[in-house]
């Protein structure tokens, strides 16, 4: 019999840290390789939040759902930013 009188201790595996541009890089991808226009489909994913606007092709829509939309949208703008405002 086990002596349930002690803490039982466990740990759980954290995921590792998505990066959003390797997120967006893979939606961009994914979109592409399905015949969709990115830019349109992105755009109204970040709009609406429905993850329908995103493919599952290569899990692409479980992966944009782990990150979320305004990390998507600040990650565009200071991209944006940076390389056409800031030269």
């Amino acid at each position: 019999m086990q002596d349930n009188s002690n803490t039982q201790y466990f740990k759980v595996q954290k995921e590792p840290e998505i990066q959003v541009s390797e997120v967006i890089a893979t939606i961009f991808t994914a979109l592409t390789e399905k015949g969709y226009n990115p830019v349109n489909q992105i755009v109204g994913y970040i709009m609406s939040g429905d993850p329908t606007y995103i493919t599952s092709h290569k899990g692409a829509r479980s992966l944009i759902m782990k990150v979320e939309r305004d990390e998507i949208l600040e990650e565009l703008l200071e991209n944006y930013i940076n390389t056409r405002l800031t030269k």
